[in-house]
């Protein structure tokens, strides 16, 4: 099990050596895709990319058939300086082999999804899309992550507030009164099922205020 101090920012994080170990990984398993480095070195946020047609083949992707020769890519990004407060889980899987996984918790992920929505200078429906689903699984925010973020990035940076439950509605009910819903659907639309689809008609103000209060 990870120490606390393995979760500390690491400013000299470079992602040649894990995507070599990765690489390594894959190749016991039969998968040849490529690797590369996409990270700038003004960005917090470090970003690799992994791409090839012989992990889809391999895991016989259905909506993939028709197309075995198109390359799937895998975005992997990690925060070298994230903002402090989150919360951590431990999930066990057993494919390949049986493997410990540690993994941000949803409360924390829920609030960086929240600061997302609140900071983002464009509109994204998939935040609003991501936002109803944690919503309807119950997870409540992690308001120590959530203040963190906000004071790090965003129009409340530096300003030191706490961030609880009132001043959450409050900031939602004011984003969720200033956006175009039919806009906002739109950018999900062409990711559903034309099931799912019809859902995306309720998205409006009253929709989403009364998920608000649900939080």
């Amino acid at each position: 099990m990870l120490s606390a101090t393995s979760f500390a920012p690491d400013p000299d994080f470079e992602w040649n050596p894990y995507l070599e170990k990765l690489l390594t990984g894959l190749l016991e398993f039969g998968l040849r895709p490529e690797a590369f480095d996409k990270s700038r070195m003004d960005q917090n946020v470090k970003r690799a990319l992994l791409k090839g047609n012989s992990i889809s083949n391999q895991l016989d992707l259905s909506f993939e058939r028709d197309h075995l020769n198109r390359k799937l890519r895998i975005k992997l990004e990690i925060d070298i300086n994230p903002p402090s407060g989150s919360g951590f889980a431990y999930s066990y899987l057993d494919f390949p082999l049986d493997f410990e996984v540690c993994h941000q918790d949803l409360a924390s992920n829920f609030s960086l999804k929240i600061h997302a929505l609140l900071c983002r200078p464009y509109l994204k429906g998939r935040d609003w899309y991501d936002f109803n689903w944690y919503v309807k699984q119950n997870v409540h925010p992690n308001y120590v992550h959530l203040q963190s973020a906000l004071n790090e990035l965003g129009p409340w940076q530096g300003q030191s507030r706490t961030i609880d439950r009132d001043w959450l509605t409050d900031a939602l009910t004011k984003k969720i009164s200033r956006i175009d819903w039919k806009e906002a659907s739109a950018d999900v639309t062409r990711f559903l099922s034309v099931p799912e689809q019809q859902s995306l008609k309720l998205w409006s103000k009253r929709f989403f205020l009364q998920k608000v209060e649900r939080i």
